[in-house]
């Protein structure tokens, strides 16, 4: 008997530590004997990687940008999540809708409202009720200060066009995260970031012990390296 998907996503700004720790979470439940796809937004396909390059470095206007952003998502979904999920994998995704929210919405303050018709939209799939969406079943969110995120960040490659931005956009990124938070609080699994990275790996592996995804003794055995 196939065992469900499950959908994971890790959410927070541009210095928080994400990849560090989706990589270390992948090998976890691959040593548990699940099956693991490992993806990220914008991208995750040959079409969504061409359009992620596009919005990550030429200049658009924000309906542009979330516009590129949702179509990615879309063959992202029907291409890469929706038959992993189906085949019972493990899907791990650096970053989904909540970005959009956060970067879009929250940064360049464009209409929520209209990002939530998009989100209905681009996330409506096949054999899900009328009234769901695609949403991760847990969102890991990395909640660090956008000024240690930017001295995390300072040197360490060439910025792109958000990157580069100034620490006052983090601050409105890191305020549109909360306020999604705020919207689902069984879905959002906050991490303190700041911590050492034993300990942002102890607080990641209990959410999903929590949850019975993972082991104790896989958890207490793995961790970033």
């Amino acid at each position: 008997m196939i065992k469900p998907g499950i959908f994971i996503s890790f959410e927070g700004i541009d210095g928080a530590g994400k990849s560090t720790h989706i990589e270390a979470l992948a090998a976890a439940f691959r040593a548990q004997g699940r099956a693991v796809t490992l993806t990220r937004e914008p991208g995750g396909t040959p079409l969504a990687e061409k359009l992620r390059a596009m919005v990550l470095n030429d200049p658009m206007d924000a309906l542009t940008e979330a516009l590129l952003i949702f179509a990615a998502r879309r063959d992202h979904l029907v291409q890469v999540i929706e038959p992993a999920l189906a085949r019972g994998d493990v899907v791990l995704c650096d970053r989904f809708t909540d970005a959009t929210f956060a970067y879009q919405g929250g940064g360049r303050g464009f209409d929520l409202g209209m990002l939530s018709v998009l989100e209905q939209w681009v996330q409506s799939v096949q054999g899900l009720p009328a009234d769901m969406i695609r949403q991760p079943d847990m969102t890991v969110w990395f909640d660090l200060a956008p000024e240690i995120a930017a001295q995390r960040l300072s040197g360490a490659r060439v910025p792109d066009k958000f990157e580069a931005q100034p620490v006052e956009f983090f601050r409105r990124v890191a305020q549109g995260y909360a306020q999604r938070a705020a919207q689902s609080p069984q879905r959002f699994a906050r991490i303190d970031a700041a911590r050492d990275r034993h300990q942002v790996w102890q607080q990641i592996t209990s959410a999903m012990v929590r949850r019975g995804w993972l082991a104790i003794m896989v958890a207490a055995n793995g961790g970033p390296k």
